[in-house]
């Protein structure tokens, strides 16, 4: 099972990415988005977000036994996070491209509350930060794109 959760928590791998593997992570997640037909379809996508939720949570606490705390090494909470951040976002470049840029902003920034739910224990710290990261990223796109489409 900690084999299991290692290759779920560090997101496939891409937790042991060299340099940003938190970029890494939120850029497999965008990519599996763009590129897997059907994949942004509601309700499998929701659905997805939930699983992926679950797992993370069970799955980061485990991999922070032997990484430690909300450690670099995981990355699942990424996928969950840009995935928020896409959703109900149209499938075009400009919108997805918003949604990375928003997503690791406020992944990085850790603008309040995200730094607080960083501290909850095990899983869950690891993945409410990236959940509320990806919902701050979501209404900037929505924001962004409704002010763009208005003075367009």
């Amino acid at each position: 099972m900690r084999q299991l959760a290692k290759l779920l928590g560090t997101g496939f791998g891409t937790g042991y990415l060299p340099y940003a593997p938190g970029t890494w992570g939120s850029l497999a997640a965008l990519l599996l988005a763009w590129f897997v037909p059907h994949f942004t379809l509601l309700p499998t996508f929701f659905y997805l977000i939930l699983i992926f939720f679950a797992v993370g949570v069970w799955a980061g606490g485990e991999v922070e036994k032997d990484y430690g705390k909300d450690a670099k090494e995981i990355t699942i909470d990424e996928f969950v996070g840009q995935w928020i951040a896409l959703l109900f976002v149209p499938k075009t470049i400009l919108a997805f491209a918003l949604a990375f840029i928003f997503f690791r902003f406020f992944d990085v920034a850790k603008i309040e509350p995200i730094n607080k739910l960083q501290k909850l224990p095990k899983g869950w710290g690891v993945m409410m930060d990236d959940v509320v990261a990806g919902v701050y990223a979501n209404l900037c796109v929505h924001l962004t794109l409704w002010v763009i489409g208005r003075f367009s």
